[in-house]
């Protein structure tokens, strides 16, 4: 999937995951996609109901080799 942004939060736990990619896309401009990756398997559930209550739209979640991928487009 294509992207304009990537954010690692490999090693964080709740809540940085969703406060670092609430601020990564807080520069961005509406329409554009972040890709977040966390190895937190709390992102999951988090980074959903993060999206519902923010507006921004999770166009996928995936799990690879332990580490949780999420694209996420800016409302």
């Amino acid at each position: 999937m294509n992207f304009d942004k990537e954010f690692d939060a490999s090693g964080m736990s709740c809540p940085l995951p969703v406060v670092k990619t609430k601020k990564a896309l807080a520069d961005m401009e509406s329409g554009q996609v972040l890709k977040m990756i966390s190895t937190d398997c709390g992102s999951v559930k988090d980074i959903q109901a993060f999206t519902e209550q923010t507006g921004h739209t999770l166009l996928a979640s995936t799990e690879e080799g332990g580490k949780y991928l999420f694209y996420i487009k800016k409302k």
